[in-house]
């Protein structure tokens, strides 16, 4: 389905994707802390979470991007 977008709506995805996993690391590790009262572990935890999954799957999404088109053809 991603491959009939046109590589600019892909990379926005990208972009949403990216933000999406840093956040909801952060506020997942926030309301974590919250209960159990360590507050800034979790947080960080969760903040390396989402960037460690935002990384590898940006990248996975980004070399879907930039890949070669093989011709189906073939």
């Amino acid at each position: 389905m991603m491959d009939r977008l046109p590589p600019t709506a892909r990379l926005i995805g990208i972009g949403w994707y990216f933000a999406v996993c840093i956040v909801a690391g952060v506020i997942g590790g926030a309301l974590l802390d919250r209960v159990a009262g360590t507050e800034p572990l979790l947080t960080l935890i969760g903040l390396t979470l989402g960037l460690v999954l935002a990384f590898y799957g940006g990248y996975q999404m980004l070399m879907e991007v930039i890949r070669p088109k093989k011709d189906e053809k073939e």
